[in-house]
């Protein structure tokens, strides 16, 4: 198993340099054939329901497949909560983040480029000066250029305004390449868009979960959309990243809240720091 921490520590280091890493062979061929094999049958649902799968101001055309909304399924549940891409996450945002979205985008052959974006970039307004969002993207097939990989402009992570966006970004477009069961793993300031899928017969599925610092307004309003039902199965800690619990955006003042008399002492205020914690823990216990 020594490798595979080796891989992790590399992907984390990469992290910090390029603003993304790819990480082989997080889920096996089985669980990742089970994995796509859910995702078509919730696509076929949403489609039977009359939900959109085609939206006209992301894709040029009908051959990108969106699937939305996939925590109200358990197995994607259990995926976003994968412990390599927590690991990740904490590494990036902190031990304080929310879960903002989590969506699939599969590429069929003949889909084209969506506009080239950055994720931070559609939440915050510039100037970009740390990273406050991040996507854990599941390989679900084989990835590569042709069949529509995720391309991404090299160093874009380092551009803090729309200003520095570089004039020939498109011809500087690289792909993430990675092999089915992968994921890749993209900090919010690295400018990407989704590739062109030119091959006959080959799909292109990806799955992008999104998460963002605590005090962003997340892209669902999960309270809405999750059923009683699925709130009520959700451990503590996934109410409290699905931002379901009492209490929102602590996290600043659970670090630095301090009573007026030990704030400015050499050592105290824990006291406050703690009483602060405790009750964000309470508010998403049952």
């Amino acid at each position: 198993m020594g490798s595979v921490g080796e891989t992790i520590l590399d992907a984390q280091e990469r992290m910090k340099r390029e603003g993304w890493c790819v990480i082989p062979d997080v889920i096996g061929p089985e669980h990742t054939q089970k994995v796509l094999d859910e995702l078509w049958s919730v696509a076929g649902s949403a489609s039977q329901r009359g939900e959109d799968t085609f939206l006209p101001f992301l894709d040029p055309n009908a051959s990108n497949v969106r699937v939305f909304y996939l925590l109200e399924h358990a197995i994607f549940r259990e995926l976003i909560q994968h412990p390599t891409a927590l690991h990740m996450v904490k590494s990036v945002l902190g031990q304080q983040f929310l879960i903002s979205n989590f969506t699939a985008n599969v590429a069929r052959p003949g889909s084209k480029s969506m506009g080239l974006h950055s994720d931070q970039s559609l939440v915050t307004p510039d100037p970009w000066t740390r990273v406050e969002a991040m996507s854990v993207v599941w390989c679900l097939t084989d990835v590569y250029f042709e069949n529509g990989a995720t391309l991404y402009v090299p160093g874009s992570n380092k551009w803090q305004r729309r200003s520095d966006i570089s004039k020939n970004a498109k011809t500087n477009l690289k792909p993430f390449e990675a092999k089915a069961g992968s994921i890749v793993v993209m900090d919010g300031t690295v400018w990407h868009t989704s590739g062109a899928n030119v091959t006959k017969d080959q799909d292109r599925a990806l799955l992008f979960a999104y998460y963002t610092a605590p005090h962003l307004r997340q892209q669902v309003n999960w309270t809405r959309k999750l059923s009683k039902e699925v709130q009520e199965s959700l451990s503590p800690e996934m109410e409290e990243w699905l931002g379901l619990g009492v209490a929102a955006n602590l996290g600043e003042a659970i670090l630095h809240l301090k009573y007026l008399d030990d704030q400015f002492a050499e050592e105290g205020g824990s006291s406050n720091a703690n009483t602060a914690a405790a009750f964000a823990k309470s508010s998403h216990s049952r």
